[in-house]
């Protein structure tokens, strides 16, 4: 008897014994979903190149897994490369057309390399899409105020609000478009939002620093452009507004100091040398003060007004 049942066990040893391998359990192999959520995980942790292998490896097995493309086009995006993102965004459109997210993702990617027109119309593609979305309404803002239409762009970003009262750059938005119309009340509020939803954003504190100096508080205003300035020291235009602060306090070496760094940043910045000259010439440099009008000139290509 025990012969018997020792049979079982003798032949499954003789069977390890010819496939060494066929005793173990195959593992299914992982899908494109697998490698898309693997992906997505990796990507929230901020592993960007990570992520990008994941979602390639997804698209890979499956050319058609729209989500992998857009969410590789934003891993992308975070690391500064647009015109990868902006391809991906276009195939996860092509693969599915009403998808609101992915026109949104690719009018952000427009907008910042200048395409205004094209980043217009996919804001406004994907508002259609999805009116609930509030990114498109905050993006369609920028576009409208670039384009000048003021009134359409705070119309734009007070309905992104609505829609998502936390999204800190409808405000920024907003705040930059009341200020150009002189609605600085309106301006300061939105300012105060937008720091206090993001501490950390330098373009909130120099818009509020803005704010401060077309109500003539010139020492408000450089306190702001100081936090602008600490949270992100090559913000060219913080240096040149400070330099315009410090200008109109009657702090000439100060200012000229600032539109010094301005132009370091940023060696065509017509703004710096227009104020700088006006600075010059107030502390009786009239040589330095023309030069840097004729500098103005050969950048903008017309004569500068000569600052008196």
């Amino acid at each position: 008897m025990k012969t018997l049942r020792l049979l079982p066990f003798l032949a499954y040893l003789l069977l390890c014994a010819i496939c060494p391998g066929c005793h173990t359990v195959q593992q299914p192999k992982e899908t494109a979903e697998d490698f898309r959520n693997r992906g997505i995980t990796k990507s929230d942790k901020h592993d960007f190149d990570g992520a990008i292998a994941d979602f390639t490896r997804a698209i890979e097995i499956d050319p058609k897994i729209t989500k992998a493309h857009i969410y590789r086009g934003v891993a992308k995006f975070n690391k500064g490369d647009l015109d990868g993102a902006l391809a991906d965004y276009s195939r996860g459109i092509e693969l599915n057309p009403k998808d609101a997210i992915a026109y949104n993702n690719r009018g952000d990617v427009e907008w910042i390399k200048g395409d205004i027109d094209g980043a217009f119309a996919d804001f406004n593609q994907a508002i259609e899409l999805n009116p609930n979305l509030a990114p498109p309404y905050n993006g369609r803002g920028n576009a409208m105020h670039h384009k000048g239409n003021i009134d359409g762009a705070i119309a734009s970003y007070s309905r992104a609000i609505e829609l998502d009262s936390k999204l800190a750059p409808a405000y920024d938005g907003r705040g930059y478009a009341e200020d150009e119309k002189g609605e600085l009340e309106g301006a300061l509020a939105d300012f105060n939002r937008a720091i206090e939803l993001d501490p950390k954003n330098s373009f909130s504190y120099n818009g509020r620093g803005n704010v401060k100096q077309h109500r003539r508080d010139f020492d408000g205003a450089v306190s702001d452009y100081d936090h602008a300035i600490e949270l992100d020291p090559k913000y060219t235009f913080a240096y040149d507004d400070r330099g315009l602060a410090k200008q109109n306090k009657g702090d000439f070496d100060g200012a000229i100091a600032d539109y010094n760094h301005a132009i370091e940043l940023n060696p065509k910045d017509v703004f710096a040398y227009t104020n700088r000259a006006s600075a010059k010439r107030a502390k009786g440099d009239r040589d330095g003060a023309d030069a840097d009008l004729a500098r103005v000139t050969e950048l903008s290509n017309k004569p500068a007004v000569s600052p008196k």
